[in-house]
């Protein structure tokens, strides 16, 4: 009987030294020049644009009259509460108020159906002024926290929790919510943007 040949597990192929003589010298590894690093030099860094708006965190756009982007549910929570969207935006900030509303939300709202047709009566109230929308699809966080980022002349009108967490992030933008059957401003922290020394 003949020896049986056991198969040999993590076999490798033998791999030929990049750094070997039998190798041309087009083929062969270039070696990694290794600069040395000056201390003097000035180290450089991507710095992130702040718009000149802001004066630390203290947005200087804002003022009245009073541009206030409201969402989906904002607008059905006021009905629940029998708010007036526009006075009681007045009662809240003691200024005139501009209620916007963009082509993503008003889409939201006509998705929504028969149940919501006070919602979409009130979303048509001349009073509110329509932002055309030139991105695809229709989701309407998306749209409002891009034009917070882009145009900071805005009050965000929100009771979403996930849309809230969102801009808190982006410094200078006010958010307005409902408590207590009524609206309120969210109030920034006492050390939010102050110069630290």
């Amino acid at each position: 009987m003949g020896k049986q040949k056991t198969k040999k597990f993590a076999a490798m192929k033998r791999m030929i030294n990049l750094k070997d003589n039998r190798l041309k010298e087009k083929d062969r590894a270039k070696a990694k020049d290794k600069k040395k690093k000056d201390p003097s030099d000035l180290k450089e860094r991507e710095v992130q644009k702040y718009p000149s708006c802001l004066f630390f965190q203290y947005n200087t756009q804002l003022g009245p009259p009073y541009h206030v982007l409201v969402d989906t549910n904002f607008i059905n929570f006021s009905i629940k509460a029998k708010l007036d969207i526009v006075q009681s935006m007045m009662d809240c900030l003691y200024a005139k108020c501009i209620p916007y509303i963009t082509d993503c939300v008003m889409a939201e709202i006509e998705k929504l159906g028969m149940k919501y047709r006070v919602a979409l009566r009130i979303a048509k109230d001349p009073r509110f002024e329509r932002l055309p929308c030139t991105h695809k699809g229709t989701y309407a966080d998306d749209c409002l926290v891009q034009r917070v980022t882009q145009h900071k002349c805005y009050i965000l009108a929100t009771v979403d929790r996930d849309l809230k967490r969102r801009v808190r992030k982006i410094p200078g933008v006010p958010i307005m919510y409902i408590s207590n059957h009524r609206y309120n401003i969210e109030r920034m922290p006492d050390d939010y943007g102050a110069p630290r020394f």
